[in-house]
C-alpha cells in the first residue's frame, strides 16, 4: 500500500516571529482605535513601540541559525520561507528603522492632527511586510511581501487629509508602483511559464538548461521585466521620478521610512531574484545593474546639487536627491555580483552600505522633523545658525552628513564606500569606480555646503519671502521621543564609526 504524502506541515512560528508579531501588534492596534478614547490615543504609539521592539528582540533566537519553514514535502530544501543571516540583517534593518520612524511618529501625528491608529496600524503593516520579503524565497512570496510592504505606505504618505502636496505624492507614489508591479507580475509569469517553478532555487536550475529557444526567450524576457519592476522599488533611474515630491508631501517620518526601509525592501529583492533567481543570466542583469547604477547615482547628485537653499522645503528634497545618489551606489556591488564568481560575497558590501546609510540617513530626517517643528517651510537657509540654537542637534546633523560624504569624524560612511570601490574594481567595473568617484566629489560639495550653513551665525535681515511667523523661531523644549530618536541614530553611527571592521566583516561574509 503506497504512502500518501502528508499536506500539511509543521510551521516553524519562531522563524516566523519577526513578521508575524509585527502585524499581529498592527491588528491589535486597529481593534482598540476602535476602543481607546481619544484623550488615550496616545498610549496606541507605546503600543506599537514596543510591538517593533519585541519583533527586533525576537531575532537574536535566530542568530546562528538558518531556520527553514513551508517546503516543499518531497524536497526539503526547497522553501518559501528561510531565515538565514542575509534575512536577519536585513529584518534588523527593518524593524530598526520601522522603531525610529515610531519615535519619530509620536509627536508628528499630534502636531498635524493625523489619525492615530490608521497611521499605527499602516507603518506596522508596512513594517510587517518588510521584514517578510528578506526571507521569501519564491516569487509569489516576494511579490506579495513587496505589495504588503508598498500598499500601506501610499495611504501614509496621503494621510494629511486637505494638503494639496499630501494628495499629489501620494497619487504620484502610487501609480509608480502599481505600474512597476504590473511590469514585475507579467515578468513573473512569463518565468513560471518558462521554468514551471516559482521557488528562486527551482527557478535557477531550470534556467540553466531550457528545452526550447522559445522558452528561452519568453524567459529573457521574465528576467528583464522584474528586474524593470524592482528598479521602480529602488527608485533608480530613470524610475526615480516620483521621489522628491512623494518625500516632500510625505509626513517626515514617513518620508525618512521610505528613504531607509522602502529602499531596504527593494534592494534586497533585488539581490534575491539576481542572486539566487537568475544566476544564470549574471551576463545579461550584471552589466544592465551597471549602467543603472550609474545613471542613478550621476542623476541623484547633479539634482542635489542645483537645490536652491531658499526654495520651501529644500532640505527634503536634497536629502530625496540625495537618497537616489545613494541607491546609485548601493546598486553597485549587486551589478558587481554579475561578474563575481562568488556573488554571494559582492553582495556583502550592498548590506554593509546599507545598514551605515539607514542609521546616518534617519538620523538626518530626525533633525529636519525638528528643525520643521517652527520652520514649517523647512528651507535649508532655515538651518542657518542651528548650532547657535541648538548645538546638539547641529553637531548630530553635521555628523551624519558628514557620513554620508564619507569624510571624518563619519568613518563608517569612508569605510562603507571603500567597499563598494574595492567589490567594483576586483569585478573588472574599473570605468563604474571612476564614475562613482567623480558622484563622491560632487556629492562632497552640497552636503559640506549644508554643514559649514549649521555653524554660520543667524542673518541679520529677513529674506522678503519668509513669513513673519518663521523668523528666528524661539527655543522650544524637544520632546522625548524626537530626542530619543536623535540620540539613538547618533549613538549608533558613532559606535560604526568607533569599529569600522563591522562593515569589512559584512563585505567579506558570505550572507546568502
Amino acid at each position: 500500500m503506497s504512502s500518501i504524502t502528508p499536506l500539511v506541515q509543521s510551521v516553524d512560528w519562531l522563524a516566523l516571529a519577526p513578521p508575524t508579531l509585527t502585524a499581529a501588534v498592527a491588528l491589535v492596534v486597529l481593534v482598540a482605535d476602535l476602543f481607546v478614547p481619544a484623550a488615550r490615543k496616545p498610549l496606541l504609539a507605546w503600543l506599537s513601540t514596543a510591538g517593533l521592539v519585541l519583533a527586533t528582540l525576537f531575532l537574536l533566537p535566530l542568530l546562528g541559525g538558518d531556520r527553514r519553514t513551508f517546503c516543499l514535502p518531497a524536497h526539503p530544501d526547497v522553501c518559501s520561507y528561510v531565515a538565514d543571516p542575509f534575512t536577519l540583517v536585513i529584518q534588523f534593518l527593518v524593524l530598526g528603522g520601522a522603531l525610529l520612524t515610531a519615535l519619530l511618529s509620536i509627536d508628528t501625528i499630534k502636531d498635524q492632527d493625523l489619525p492615530t491608529g490608521e497611521y499605527w496600524f499602516l507603518l506596522l503593516s508596512s513594517a510587517a511586510g518588510a521584514a517578510l520579503l528578506p526571507a521569501s524565497r519564491d516569487l509569489a512570496t516576494l511579490v506579495i511581501a513587496l505589495e504588503v510592504a508598498s500598499l500601506p505606505a501610499f495611504a501614509l504618505v496621503g494621510l494629511r487629509r486637505g494638503d494639496r502636496l499630501s494628495s499629489e505624492a501620494a497619487l504620484k507614489f502610487f501609480l509608480s508602483s502599481v505600474a512597476a508591479t504590473a511590469v514585475m507580475l507579467l515578468g513573473v509569469s512569463f518565468l513560471y511559464a518558462a521554468t514551471g517553478s516559482l521557488h528562486l532555487s527551482r527557478v535557477a536550475h531550470a534556467l540553466t538548461a531550457l528545452p526550447d529557444p522559445r522558452l528561452a526567450t519568453l524567459a529573457s524576457a521574465g528576467v528583464a521585466l522584474t528586474l524593470v519592476g524592482f528598479a521602480f522599488k529602488t527608485a533608480a533611474a530613470p524610475f526615480h521620478f516620483w521621489v522628491p515630491d512623494t518625500y516632500v508631501g510625505a509626513p517626515l517620518p514617513i518620508a525618512g521610512y521610505l528613504s531607509v526601509v522602502g529602499k531596504a525592501v527593494g534592494f534586497s529583492g533585488l539581490i534575491l531574484v539576481t542572486v539566487q533567481g537568475f544566476p544564470s543570466y549574471a551576463d545579461v542583469w550584471g552589466p544592465a545593474l551597471a549602467v543603472l547604477a550609474a545613471l542613478t547615482m550621476t542623476v541623484g547628485n547633479v539634482a542635489a546639487l542645483r537645490q536652491d537653499p531658499r526654495r520651501a522645503h529644500s532640505a527634503v528634497r536634497l536629502l530625496a536627491w540625495s537618497s537616489v545618489g545613494q541607491a546609485g551606489y548601493l546598486l553597485v556591488p549587486i551589478a558587481a555580483a554579475g561578474y563575481a564568481h562568488d556573488p554571494a560575497h559582492a553582495i556583502g558590501s550592498t548590506v554593509a552600505y546599507a545598514l551605515m546609510y539607514a542609521a546616518v540617513n534617519l538620523g538626518a530626517f530626525a533633525v529636519a522633523a525638528l528643525v520643521a517643528r517652527t520652520c514649517p517651510a523647512n528651507r535649508i537657509s532655515d538651518y542657518r545658525g542651528l548650532y547657535a540654537r541648538r548645538p546638539l542637534a547641529a553637531l548630530a546633523l553635521g555628523f551624519f552628513l558628514l557620513c554620508l560624504a564619507g569624510l571624518p569624524p563619519g568613518i563608517i560612511g569612508l569605510f562603507a564606500k571603500v567597499t563598494v570601490f574595492s567589490v567594483a574594481v576586483d569585478a573588472g567595473l574599473a570605468w563604474l569606480a571612476v564614475i562613482m568617484a567623480v558622484n563622491v566629489v560632487i556629492a562632497l560639495y552640497y552636503y559640506l555646503q549644508w554643514t559649514t550653513v549649521l555653524f554660520r551665525g543667524a542673518e541679520t535681515a529677513e529674506a522678503p519671502e519668509t513669513a513673519p511667523a518663521e523668523r528666528q523661531p524661539a527655543r522650544a523644549r524637544i520632546p522625548a521621543p524626537l530626542a530619543t530618536a536623535i540620540a539613538l541614530a547618533t549613538v549608533l553611527g558613532i559606535a560604526l564609526s568607533g569599529a569600522p571592521q563591522l562593515v569589512l566583516r559584512f563585505a567579506s561574509g558570505a550572507l546568502l
